[in-house]
């Protein structure tokens, strides 16, 4: 393995042996700077270099691998050239999106997403089309090219994303037998927020002189503000409430070291009054992805979460982390806090930590302050008191609409019946997610009974349809 190589932030992408149509598209979308992880692994990857890049989520490594990958691929030759391999089902999601985005200035480019807790005959279907860049989690690659379904022969780039994830997900097999399917004769990008033993494994098993790509940068001050509470445990979960109320950030991600304190956590919150979705691997895919689309569009205040089931997915927008746990893994707490860090990033208000230490917890505690290197600032619980403005609550509502893509429902018409058709002003009227079966719409919560009321007795696309509001 070659040394680690690192190059600033901050260098601009016409440095990059880039098209001018792919800079042009690049440029469209707001992307100027290269950020540090690109920087340092983009212009070895376009080398055809394999790489093993080291950067917690929200660092730009999609655009990293995704431009390389783009770059190899004969657009001409419809067959799959490369292959992203993702430990869940969101992150296979948003990979698939953003590829497609960066893909935008070349002709028919098709990304095809291959994930499991959807049904494989649809996907089956989709392959027979043909496409050039498939994105999936290592179960359902394995079930494609078992059932010959998925062909291998073209590739020229394989991708591993969050590698150390599907290491803790047991994937180590999987990886190695979708690796041996693909050509020798091609080239392997590896992305990992931390870097466990099994890295090395991966990379001695299938990788070629793979270059080390390590990125480094704690989170900056002036991006997240940190305030640890000294709590007893009977006061745990209750000084929860109390953060919230006080600070009231609209959208806060709180992580607990167990799936068992989750639960008693979203219990006790919803005691309170607040609006509190759980998240861990006991859920069902479908409960997962409606958890995750009412935290994405706002309509909960808070997702309660275990370090597993939260790996992967990239929330905008989030103001406030809370570590009910003390993570006993400084590097967990640095990617933990790290989400809320990406607001101040991008010029916005810096967003805030919170973490609850107990006293058998200290010891965890002074190894965060010495690896971050400053002290930690410490506030007392009892200075916390609610806002004259009552408890916090989300700003939106999130409605279900029984009907997709299978049905042909795009956005703009769930959109057209809310706003042209029932007179709902454009600002009430948040995210829409339409996938293959159901439709989610997010609208401000003070018209949601409204907006349900009138979608069941109207039209979306000329079609009746069922709508429901989700609750707790």
């Amino acid at each position: 393995m070659n040394p680690t190589y690192t190059a600033p932030a901050g260098d601009s992408f016409a440095s990059l042996p880039l098209p001018p149509h792919v800079r042009a598209n690049l440029a469209q979308m707001g992307y100027t700077a290269m950020t540090p992880i690109q920087a340092a692994s983009l212009p070895l990857a376009l080398a055809g270099r394999d790489l093993i890049a080291q950067a917690r989520t929200g660092s730009g490594k999609t655009a990293a691998f995704g431009l390389a990958l783009l770059a190899n691929l004969n657009i001409r030759r419809f067959a799959v050239q490369s292959l992203v391999l993702c430990p869940t089902r969101e992150l296979a999601d948003q990979v698939t999106l953003e590829l497609r985005r960066l893909a935008a200035a070349e002709d028919n480019i098709k990304v095809l997403t291959l994930c499991g807790g959807t049904p494989i005959r649809n996907q089956l279907a989709s392959l027979e089309h043909g496409a050039h860049v498939v994105v999936g989690t290592p179960g359902r690659i394995m079930d494609h090219l078992e059932r010959g379904s998925l062909l291998l022969d073209a590739l020229n780039t394989l991708v591993l994303d969050e590698a150390d994830r599907m290491l803790d997900m047991g994937f180590f097999d999987d990886i190695s037998t979708v690796a041996q399917q693909c050509p020798k004769a091609r080239q392997t990008l590896l992305f990992s927020a931390t870097y466990p033993e099994g890295i090395a494994k991966l990379a001695a098993a299938f990788m070629r002189e793979p270059q080390e790509v390590k990125l480094t940068e704690a989170p900056s001050t002036t991006q997240i503000r940190q305030v640890f509470f000294e709590v007893t445990e009977n006061q745990r979960l209750h000084t929860v409430g109390l953060l919230l109320n006080h600070y009231r950030p609209v959208s806060t991600l709180a992580f607990c070291n167990t799936k068992a304190q989750c639960r008693d956590l979203v219990d006790v919150l919803r005691g309170q009054g607040f609006v509190a979705l759980e998240l861990h691997g006991d859920l069902e895919q479908r409960d997962r992805d409606q958890v995750l689309v009412r935290f994405a569009n706002r309509s909960a205040s808070v997702l309660v979460a275990t370090d597993i089931a939260a790996r992967g997915l990239d929330i905008a927008q989030l103001q406030a982390v809370i570590n009910v746990d003390v993570s006993p893994d400084t590097a967990t707490h640095t990617h933990r806090i790290g989400r809320t860090g990406r607001m101040g990033a991008e010029g916005a208000e810096a967003g805030w930590a919170f973490t609850l230490a107990s006293v058998d917890e200290m010891h965890a505690v002074g190894r965060i302050e010495q690896a971050q290197g400053q002290p930690t600032v410490w506030q007392a619980v009892d200075t916390l008191t609610p806002s004259a403005e009552g408890p916090l609550r989300p700003p939106m509502a999130t409605l279900q609409i029984l009907g997709g893509r299978k049905e042909k429902i795009r956005a703009g018409d769930v959109l057209g019946a809310l706003t042209k058709d029932l007179g709902f002003a454009a600002a009430q009227v948040g995210k829409i997610n339409v996938n293959d079966f159901s439709t989610y719409v997010a609208v401000a919560a003070d018209v949601a009974a409204q907006a349900e009321r009138q979608l069941n007795a109207g039209r979306v696309k000329g079609k009746n349809v069922k709508v429901r509001l989700l609750t707790d």
